[in-house]
This record gives structure tokens, sequence and C-alpha cells, in this order.
């Protein structure tokens, strides 16, 4: 609780020292880790759909980047399951360049947001 709240006030205070806007893009693309087989999957996924890696499914619900600098860092609002379990493992923001900031917390798999698609 206290980190989603950190990393809210984190992205407001940037933002408005920055006097950036965001930009909402049509999609992204996320890595997953799968730590016991070391396989790496990239997922580029657009904004509402969901892909599979093993176990875990993993829902892109928006993908933002700064308006003035579409190529900056990247901001990832997801919800991921495990074993179709209804209840998410993770739901919020992920930054692509802060990926402890607002990690995923599983023993089998990480998941970080890379970047945002632009167009």
């Amino acid at each position: 609780m206290m980190r989603n709240i950190l990393i809210a006030f984190m992205f407001c205070a940037s933002t408005a020292a920055a006097a950036q806007q965001a930009t909402s893009g049509p999609g992204g693309e996320l890595r997953v880790l799968d730590k016991v087989t070391g396989i790496i999957t990239d997922l580029s996924l657009t904004r509402g759909e969901s892909g599979r890696v093993g176990s875990l499914e993993v829902k892109l619900i928006d993908c933002r980047y700064p308006t003035s600098n579409p190529s900056g860092d990247a901001f990832a609002e997801l919800t991921v399951t495990y074993r179709d379990n209804p209840e998410p493992i993770f739901s919020g923001w992920m930054i692509a360049s802060a990926p402890a900031l607002n990690a995923m917390d599983h023993p089998r798999y990480d998941v970080w947001a890379l970047r945002c698609m632009t167009s």
C-alpha cells in the first residue's frame, strides 16, 4: 500500500516538475522471466489485451509515455494472474526505468515493462 502511494507521488512529482504530459500508446512491450527455466519471453500487447506465459496471464491496461519524448520512459498499468486464479498476483503501474520500484513479487516469474508503442 505504502509503495503504491510512493509510486503515485513520484509519478505526479516527476511529471509536474518536468511539466510533462503523458500520452497513452496503443500498446506496450513487456518482458517475462521464468526463474525456474531461465526462459525470457517478450510480449507485445495492445491496450486491453492479455498474453500468457506458462501459468501466468498478463493484461496490459494502459501504457503511457512522455508526450514530448515518445522514446522516453514507459509507465505500464498491468494486471497479472496466476493459474487462472481470478485474484491478481499483481495489479498496478510498472515503470520501465525503475522496475524494482513496484515489482511483482512471485517465486517463479518476474515481469517488467520495456517500452510503449507510439503508433
